[in-house]
């Protein structure tokens, strides 16, 4: 008997395995600790004590999907609408959102590790780019303490403008409140025009954007460098990110330089030195930052454009940020470059790219073109009265979690509003899923005769 029943144990767990593995599919359980967290995100914000009597459920359940996902995206002003109680639950849910997403991978094989068994296992490693158990752990250990480190000094150097401006308890409060705000690439602010108020201030700007840049570097990125202190003897994925973000920033704040220097309605209103500090702030926080010292429904439309497109690539992989990441960007830039070329591998920094990672790319940019086209294509049918390029502007926004918006998501109708909580949710949860689903290859059993088809 005792030899017997452990073997029936054994046999009944793989068939249960079998019958129902979506209980420990990482995605599975992903999707449903976010739903979890903004349940209750929910439920908090709409007792009395977190807000003002006008607050309805679906405000709600809005501002929770928002803060959960780090988007910033508002249906009610989060100073005024909310209580210090209620923006407290908001600053929570940006925290659990933010480093969640990145720690998510490392507290699944703690926690399932002996029941996800090796192949399991295997596969959350590769998703997260780390090679052992241990390596979870520390990456664990070392982002919460990252986080905390960096939201300490961002508040401690947001204190020194803002306590002289109002006061010890407000400005310690906005500080605070801002800088995990920014490090988790949230977006949201505690008045109404965001930090428009701040535009030409240059501790406001450097500390803001240093926050939301590192923390949308991505973890392992920033563990890289730590750990080498030597860009030679970095991995490929850091230097593609550091390496793309760092084109990116300048190639954009040059642009808008030049789009909206002389446009009375975002920079050209500023002192010169001002308009330098706006446009570096318009430039990198697509990156899904969600702040804003100009007014977005003032830009002109290549800027606008330019902003989809940032907004679209996102930050770096596990990470706060989100969009389809500076490192699937820069593959598939690669891959189109050998493919011009007539190499049969994309090759940059003496490296060849994995033909996976190429199709990974491929995957992730269309699903999420898909999902941006669709959703935005769905909104304009529900908004006709509403400008395309601003709805359009809102689903993009929403989808890479950034929170910009041209001042018209209060303006949505509520099955509109709908789809923004959706585009938010996927966008936050789809990156890393499909990641975990496609980090193993699958072996074909069969070899079929190619074919040439043509394209272009």
């Amino acid at each position: 008997m005792r030899t017997w029943f452990p073997g029936l144990r054994a046999r009944t767990e793989a068939v249960l395995s079998l019958r129902h593995p979506w209980r420990y599919s990482p995605p599975a359980i992903l999707a449903g600790s976010f739903l979890l967290l903004i349940g209750i995100g929910t439920v908090l914000l709409w007792l009395p004590v977190s807000g003002t009597p006008s607050l309805t459920f679906f405000q709600a359940l809005f501002t929770a999907c928002s803060a959960v996902t780090v988007t910033g995206l508002v249906v009610v002003d989060t100073g005024s609408h909310l209580s210090p109680f209620g923006q407290s639950v908001v600053l929570g849910l940006m925290q659990l959102g933010g480093l969640g997403l990145m720690t998510f991978a490392a507290l699944t094989l703690m926690a399932l590790g002996g029941r996800l068994g090796l192949r399991g296992q295997r596969l959350v490693r590769e998703a997260t780019d780390q090679t052992s158990p241990a390596d979870m752990l520390v990456l664990v250990r070392h982002t919460a303490l990252l986080a905390l480190v960096m939201e300490a000094i961002g508040a401690g150097l947001l204190s020194v403008v803002w306590i002289p401006e109002l006061g010890v308890a407000r400005g310690l409060w906005f500080s605070v409140f801002h800088s995990v705000s920014a490090f988790n690439n949230a977006g949201f602010a505690l008045l109404p025009d965001s930090l428009s108020r701040w535009a030409a201030n240059p501790m406001v700007n450097l500390v803001i954007t240093a926050l939301f840049i590192i923390g949308g570097l991505g973890f392992t990125v920033l563990l890289d460098l730590w750990r080498k202190r030597q860009w030679r003897t970095l991995s490929l994925h850091s230097k593609l990110t550091l390496a793309g973000t760092l084109v990116l920033c300048l190639g954009a704040w040059f642009l808008v330089i030049g789009f909206e220097w002389n446009n009375a309605r975002t920079l050209g209103e500023l002192p010169e030195s001002g308009r330098l500090w706006a446009a570096w702030f318009t430039a990198v926080t697509p990156r899904t930052a969600g702040f804003n010292t100009v007014d977005m429904g003032g830009l002109m439309a290549p800027t606008v454009l330019l902003i989809m497109f940032l907004m679209f690539i996102g930050g770096g992989s596990n990470s706060t940020a989100s969009g389809i990441k500076v490192s699937t960007f820069m593959v598939m830039l690669l891959a189109t470059r050998a493919f011009l070329r007539g190499r049969q591998r994309p090759t940059v920094f003496r490296r060849a790219i994995a033909v996976e990672s190429v199709f990974r790319a491929q995957a992730v940019v269309m699903l999420s073109l898909l999902a941006v086209a669709l959703s935005g294509f769905l909104m304009v049918v529900l908004e006709p009265g509403l400008a395309v390029m601003d709805v359009l502007f809102e689903a993009f926004s929403a989808f890479s979690t950034v929170g910009l918006s041209r001042g018209i998501t209060g303006e949505l109708s509520w099955p509109s509003q709908c789809v923004l909580m959706m585009l938010m949710f996927m966008g936050r949860i789809g990156p890393l899923a499909l990641a975990f689903s496609l980090a193993r290859p699958q072996i074909p059993k069969l070899r079929y005769v190619e074919d040439h088809v043509q394209i272009g």
